[in-house]
């Protein structure tokens, strides 16, 4: 395997890394970069690559919300399920979210495991990802224009409900799906217009994308039944490794983005990308 192979990968780990987190759609990117520079490997491993490259973002996620999600330790317990013995150590609050959190994915995971390789046989596809780059950058702009001057109903974890945790996880499906639509971009559409504010918003679906990416990533390898080669195995954690490090970075700046700016700017961005993913391919023949 060549240097320049490795260096691709690393590309590959930063577009997964931005894009994954951002919603912008990290299908439509990776479809465009494997598409000018792509990995010389076979496709039933760039198929395994391009999913399991994100156990890379899903830990960046992990560390960064650590203290949101553990749920165990007496240190700062708040809301202890008991005021003594072992469950004093138990954080109820956090194990409040971990049950949000599994209402939200149980839509997506039936979904996913019963359908992933038909969905992609349907869907997977350049067309496909440029109608949804184009139609949820649309929808982006359409829910800010309705949400301007009101405030949110919901403006922190804690008052995320179990029926609005829910509501959530069915806009997901939409994203496991349709590739293209954005996994973030999807929920984060669905709190907006649930009346939940956009920092909870992505923090929400930030967490909520660790136990899908865990979760996608694993059908992957339990399904491949190919050999993988040494090298091979490298440049899944050169990708990983450099996807942990840029979405360390990226998570932190969306979360801050929020604080003062609203979506117009990324429904604008997606729709430009599903023109180009178009013209790219009506241009080359390959629609």
């Amino acid at each position: 395997m060549s240097l320049f192979e490795f260096l691709k990968a690393m590309l590959f780990g930063i577009v997964e890394g931005i894009t994954e987190w951002l919603p912008v759609s990290s299908t439509g990117h990776m479809i465009l970069l494997n598409e000018l520079l792509p990995l010389n490997v076979t496709p039933e491993f760039y198929d395994l690559f391009q999913v399991v490259i994100q156990l890379g973002a899903a830990l960046a996620a992990v560390i960064l919300f650590w203290d949101r999600i553990w749920p165990f330790g007496k240190r700062r317990n708040k809301h202890p399920m008991a005021k003594s013995g072992i469950l004093s150590w138990v954080k109820w609050d956090r194990i409040e979210l971990w049950i949000k959190v599994v209402i939200a994915c149980l839509p997506a995971v039936v979904v996913g495991v019963l359908f992933d390789d038909k969905l992609d046989e349907l869907f997977y596809g350049p067309v496909c990802v440029a109608i949804m780059l184009i139609l949820v950058g649309a929808a982006f702009i359409v829910v800010e224009n309705l949400r301007a001057g009101k405030k949110p109903r919901i403006r922190s974890l804690a008052r995320l409900d179990y029926k609005t945790a829910a509501i959530i996880g069915l806009f997901q499906v939409i994203a496991a799906v349709f590739p293209g639509t954005s996994r973030s971009g999807a929920t984060i559409i669905g709190a907006l217009l649930l009346g939940v504010s956009r920092r909870v918003g992505v923090e929400f679906t930030f967490i909520l994308a660790i136990p899908v990416m865990f979760g996608a990533s694993l059908l992957k390898i339990v399904k491949y039944d190919g050999a993988i080669a040494a090298s091979e195995i490298a440049l899944l954690v050169v990708g990983m490794a450099v996807a942990f490090g840029v979405s360390m970075l990226a998570i932190r700046k969306l979360l801050d983005y929020v604080k003062t700016h609203n979506f117009k700017g990324f429904g604008w961005y997606r729709i430009a990308l599903g023109v180009v993913v178009l013209a790219y391919f009506l241009i080359a023949g390959k629609l």
